[in-house]
């Protein structure tokens, strides 16, 4: 790796590929997809359909001749579509956006030049939604240990560079450092904690993880989630990956706090959540003796 003058100097515009995982997503590319194009310019766009049953390649190859297509055999989920993505990206730095997510016109440039420092990772965007006519602002996170857990919120505070985690629907991280890690674990298959695992595993390595204002998106949130799961399914998703992200990576006195609260959790987040947690958690143990045996 080049040290951070030569990567100043040398690289003042990194090559870019844009990765968009899909799955049944013909409507939301309809709608999104000419704005990436529109916006992005001329770097590589590669679109990781996950087994569509819809006509998304077809609609994808029909419309969009220039973006290229990589299309799963059998549905993998989210973190394994991201992965084949970035294997396929010739950029040396790759921007994962989900299918329901458009860009604000010049939101690549300010992304972008964070990567001239050669310890960053992946930055995230600022996310933008409208909900019942309110602007929602997002894409910055804090977090904190508690209870056994980690657990993580939006901060007040949309505008500083420091965040917990970029968001794996709107954010640029740097291709071989991915490759190194793996890419998402897909331990945490169907979906919720894989950007934070790969995340959390980065800054292991004293890599950095960002948070840019300047680079904005529009996303409508859990658009392909709320349909093929519902919303009980993806909060005992959700449950089931925060108990697998803290089995694989919290170590020594946290991990003892957590095995202390775990009963707690077991009889009163069970009773709070109408079972859902207790049922993520003999998920857990299942996925867990699955990869063990």
């Amino acid at each position: 790796m080049m040290d951070l003058n030569k990567r100043q100097e040398k690289n003042k515009n990194f090559p870019v590929s844009i990765v968009i995982p899909n799955y049944n997503g013909q409507r939301l590319l309809a709608k999104n997809l000419p704005k990436v194009i529109s916006t992005i310019g001329e770097a590589e766009i590669i679109v990781v359909d996950d087994a569509s049953k819809d006509q998304s390649v077809d609609f994808v190859k029909r419309n969009f001749p220039q973006v290229k297509v990589v299309r799963h055999d059998v549905n993998k989920r989210f973190a394994a579509a991201c992965n084949s993505g970035v294997k396929e990206a010739s950029g040396e730095i790759v921007v994962l956006l989900n299918n329901d997510v458009s860009p604000k016109k010049n939101f690549l440039k300010p992304l972008i030049k964070h990567f001239t420092d050669s310890s960053v990772f992946s930055v995230g965007c600022r996310e933008i939604e409208i909900k019942n006519g309110k602007k929602f602002i997002s894409g910055r996170t804090e977090g904190k240990f508690k209870r056994g857990f980690l657990i993580h919120w939006r901060p007040q505070d949309q505008e500083s560079y420091d965040t917990l985690w970029t968001f794996g629907g709107s954010m640029a991280v740097e291709r071989q450092k991915y490759l190194q890690l793996g890419g998402m674990d897909s331990l945490f298959t169907p979906a919720y904690w894989e950007d934070i695992d790969l995340c959390w595993r980065a800054r292991q390595r004293g890599w950095k993880i960002l948070f840019e204002k300047d680079a904005v998106v529009y996303h409508e949130h859990e658009t392909t989630n709320k349909s093929v799961f519902g919303k009980s399914k993806m909060k005992l998703y959700a449950y089931q990956n925060q108990i697998l992200f803290v089995w694989k990576n919290i170590r020594g006195r946290q991990l003892f706090e957590h095995f202390l609260w775990l009963p707690y959790h077991l009889v009163f987040t069970t009773i709070r959540s109408k079972g859902l947690f207790f049922l993520a958690f003999l998920l857990a143990v299942i996925r867990l003796f699955k990869l063990f045996n």
